[in-house]
């Protein structure tokens, strides 16, 4: 295990477990987002690692923002403030491994945004997601809930500041799966698992077709989907796996 200052990183068996651990509630300062940044990067490009999981320290996913680093209205603090505030979710969103939230507590305004962009998210009985921006003067996130919410229940997180447990969570196709919170990261471990199985080549290019077909037509999605299909097929991952199929074995992939 390698601890950072606001998280711990454990690799095992082609699974990264990525804790964030800044006591009390996990609040996100910039140390952790310069943290966040340099591991979902490096582990982006480790051959031993197939799949990422995020989930926090203690009773909590992660309570937010810390509020005693709110940029001053100084020329330009504001902006770059922003900035490394977008760098720490886009870091999620452009990892081409995919990217687990096993959401065991709180999860509130940037805590929720970072659950929300990973690629799947499991939560606990005990889990919740919240976005409480309106009650302390701020805006943002609409853009991150509207990804993984109907449009009349995200806007009654943003305008509300509703918390959404576990088990509503699941029943608004939010998340993939509820657990017992003894039971979330063997959940999660799980879904890993059956990732690192896979074919890392065609892993990523079905990342990437999540990445780049949002917000296109049909049309023009399956195009590009049909373009990542055509360049898997020459791969050594799509030989083995034929392989494999033929001689009624699992396959082996190199990473």
């Amino acid at each position: 295990m390698t601890s950072y200052d606001t998280l711990t990183l454990d690799v095992s068996d082609d699974i990264a477990t990525v804790t964030i651990d800044c006591a009390p509630v996990n609040a996100q300062n910039n140390q952790f987002r310069n943290e966040l940044v340099e591991v979902i990067d490096q582990l982006g490009d480790r051959s031993d690692v197939r799949a990422i999981i995020i989930t926090g320290a203690g009773k909590a996913f992660s309570a937010g923002a810390d509020l005693s680093e709110r940029p001053t209205q100084d020329p330009g603090h504001y902006t770059a403030h922003n900035r490394r505030v977008r760098a720490s979710f886009d870091c999620l969103l452009e990892c081409p491994k995919p990217i687990i939230a096993a959401v065991n507590g709180a999860a509130i305004g940037a805590g929720c945004v970072t659950a929300l962009c990973c690629d799947i998210i499991v939560t606990s009985e005990k889990g919740f997601l919240q976005m409480t921006e309106v009650m302390v003067g701020l805006a943002g996130g609409v853009a991150h809930v509207r990804r993984h919410f109907g449009e009349s229940d995200a806007r009654m997180m943003i305008l509300t500041a509703r918390r959404a447990y576990g088990p509503d969570l699941l029943r608004m196709n939010v998340a993939s799966a509820c657990t017992a919170p003894e039971d979330l990261l063997d959940t999660a471990r799980g879904i890993a698992a059956d990732i690192a199985k896979a074919s890392p080549s065609a892993v990523r290019a079905a990342k990437t077709s999540f990445q780049q077909t949002e917000g296109v037509s049909i049309y023009e999605g399956y195009r590009f989907e049909q373009g990542q299909t055509k360049a898997l097929s020459t791969s050594e991952d799509t030989a083995e796996a034929m392989a494999a199929f033929r001689e009624k074995r699992a396959p082996v992939f190199k990473s």
